[in-house]
């Protein structure tokens, strides 16, 4: 801000550089001192590069990580950039800018049982009913504890549990079982 001040009113580099640590004190630029000012300069802005710009990329390692993360939405940012041959921060700059993906952990859901495990619970069930109605003392004989079920299972952490997810696809579910 200082410079574009010191430089719209006509000020050279070495005026500016002079005002600047009047104003701010010594050490406010003793580290910048080695900067050698463009004369006309007016803006501490970039200049405009030469050849590709940064935030340009082929469409070929585009496509390939968009067909990556379609095949397994668990893959992490490490493992697409080494199989598409690409450093880490560009794989990265694609999944979030022009892909439009974030990483997010599956919503935790308790008790998501499966279509084996419903049925099992119906036939269980309905052998209870059926023992209970042929027999009167039945009911008397069963000895009950704590309702809790348990399941053998590996579970996952939040992090190998979060996968990559578009605007437009449905948020991810896991369940404790």
């Amino acid at each position: 801000m200082c410079v574009t001040f010191c430089a719209n009113l006509g000020k050279s580099a070495t005026e500016t550089l002079t005002m600047i640590q009047q104003a701010f004190g010594d050490q406010s630029l003793s580290h910048a001192s080695h900067i050698r000012f463009k004369t006309s300069r007016t803006s501490v802005d970039d200049d405009e590069h030469t050849g590709r710009p940064t935030s340009c990329t082929a469409p070929e390692p585009v496509a390939r990580i968009q067909e990556l993360v379609r095949q397994d939405r668990r893959r992490t940012i490490h493992d697409i950039a080494e199989e598409v041959g690409i450093d880490y921060g560009t794989c990265q700059r694609v999944l979030t800018e022009e892909l439009g993906m974030h990483r997010v952990a599956a919503k935790f859901v308790p008790r998501i049982l499966t279509a084996d495990q419903k049925q099992q619970r119906v036939n269980i069930c309905t052998e209870l009913r059926q023992l209970a109605s042929d027999d009167e003392t039945f009911l008397c004989r069963i000895i009950t504890g704590d309702e809790s079920w348990v399941y053998c299972y590996d579970p996952e952490t939040k992090q190998q549990s979060s996968q990559w997810k578009s605007p437009t696809s449905p948020n991810p579910k896991r369940s404790d079982m």
